[in-house]
């Protein structure tokens, strides 16, 4: 018998393709990451069916996509969209009262169809949801947290914000004791590094350290790759010509949300403060797709104002470009066109568990400039394609960046390290392998009633096949 899984992915907006990344704090790396990681189990020969469940929205201010109840993604994957909540589209600190529909719903719908194997929650919301869900259909749960509340705390309380504040934007509390429940309960918590582990889940009184399996997510290299054509260097110098006196100069590129954590205005002032980085160099913001700021959510209202007043602040017009719209298809394309111009990828986040952008820089040559804090300390460890920095301290990033384009030899050096380093250890192959051996030997050692089911199916698990597309 092959495998099932159910994915829990509830907030942000999901769909097979034309992921809208950046669109707004909650379509993010999560987002991407599910799909790779579901898109990836279903193409293994150990793994019948996968489904990711999310919530269905009717809401004339996102695509007609999102109102679908099922919709086909590849040979044994589907997103199954279950109607939760009202019909607009909320962010996720919004769906706590709403998440107990959820479970009823599905609790309903699988005792009905073939229940999974395997539950796998992504975030804390999808892990209160996950923990009733196991318990009742008596399923083994797999956690990943991705990123967490008592840690998004501690930074933003860094940064000034009051608790108050905290708990009113974020319903902090909730989360925090959603995630201590989900730890309590869950058979195995993925983490991507083991700092995660050691030093943000170690926070969280139920957290048991022998749960924790350490699984870094991969790359699409045929995506993420050094090889740039003239065609798109064209196409994205048309993309940075209305905002840039001269195109030539190395660019430090930024690809986030517009959200606090990220901290793109640290990373301008740092940029203003230098006269070096000034002159020598572009700042690429790309920040998402927008219409109009206006129209964004009041945080990343708020951050786009913080950006536009440091622009004015240190009168950077002709040195730094934030374009409103890009395609998805265009972000390894920007690697690329960065990298031919000797330029660097920044990453000034306050806080990062893992760091996907890093890695698909780094598959693409463009060494790195990243924040100390998580998922960057084990990239960079492995890759040696750059430089870490306390991004709290403005000084110290601006003399990093001021080191990170001094040198072209060592560039050169960076950039050969970090398309070797990713195609050793991070790609999506090694990732689903490693994941399905993680659950091979973790159900077949327990006794539960569940490991019977799947004795038969994980039998083969840790030497599982890539089916060929």
């Amino acid at each position: 018998m092959r495998l099932k899984f159910l994915h829990l992915h509830l907030h942000g907006l999901i769909r097979s393709k034309n992921l809208e990344l950046g669109r707004d704090a909650d379509t993010g790396g999560q987002t991407q990451y599910v799909l790779e990681l579901v898109k990836s189990l279903a193409n293994t020969s150990d793994v019948d069916q996968v489904d990711l469940v999310t919530r269905l929205i009717n809401d004339s201010k996102v695509d007609n996509d999102y109102s679908q109840a099922e919709e086909f993604v590849e040979p044994g994957v589907r997103i199954l969209r279950f109607k939760f909540g009202p019909n607009k589209y909320l962010r996720k600190e919004l769906l706590w009262p709403y998440l107990d529909e959820l479970t009823e719903s599905l609790i309903s719908y699988y005792k009905k169809n073939n229940k999974p194997n395997f539950i796998h929650a992504h975030y804390a919301d999808a892990g209160y949801v996950g923990v009733k869900l196991s318990k009742s259909l008596n399923i083994p749960l797999i956690f990943t947290g991705h990123s967490l509340g008592r840690e998004k705390q501690r930074k933003l309380l860094d940064t000034g914000l009051k608790t108050k504040q905290i708990e009113k934007l974020y319903s902090i509390s909730k989360r925090i004791q959603a995630e201590e429940k989900v730890l309590e309960s869950a058979d195995i918590v993925v983490t991507s590094t083991k700092q995660e582990s050691v030093y943000q889940y170690s926070q969280y009184s139920s957290f048991s350290p022998h749960k924790a399996r350490v699984i870094p997510p991969g790359v699409d290299h045929n995506k993420f790759h050094h090889i740039h054509s003239t065609t798109e260097t064209a196409e994205i110098d048309n993309m940075m010509k209305p905002f840039l006196k001269d195109l030539t100069k190395p660019p430090l590129l930024t690809i986030s949300r517009a959200v606090r954590r990220k901290n793109i205005p640290s990373l301008i002032e740092a940029y203003g403060r230098s006269e070096k980085l000034k002159r020598k160099t572009n700042l690429i913001l790309i920040l998402g797709c927008r219409d109009s700021t206006s129209k964004l959510d009041s945080q990343q209202q708020d951050v786009f104002y913080n950006i536009f007043e440091t622009i004015d602040k240190y009168n950077l017009y002709g040195k730094v470009a934030y374009p409103k719209k890009h395609l998805p298809i265009q972000i390894p394309a920007l690697y690329r066109w960065a990298a031919s111009r000797g330029g660097l990828f920044v990453n000034p986040a306050l806080t990062e568990p893992f760091g996907l952008t890093l890695l698909e820089a780094s598959s693409c040559g463009l060494p790195i400039i990243s924040t100390d804090d998580g998922g960057p300390k084990e990239i960079r460890s492995k890759c040696e394609n750059g430089l870490l920095v306390d991004v709290t301290d403005i000084n110290k990033l601006k003399v990093i960046l001021e080191k990170g384009i001094a040198n072209s030899d060592q560039w050169k050096l960076w950039s050969r390290n970090g398309i070797e380093g990713v195609n050793r250890h991070f790609s999506w192959n090694t990732h689903v392998r490693n994941y399905l051996s993680i659950l091979t030997e973790e159900f077949l050692r327990s006794n539960s009633d569940s490991s019977s089911v799947i004795k038969q199916s994980c039998l083969k698990g840790s030497s599982s096949v890539i089916k060929p597309h």
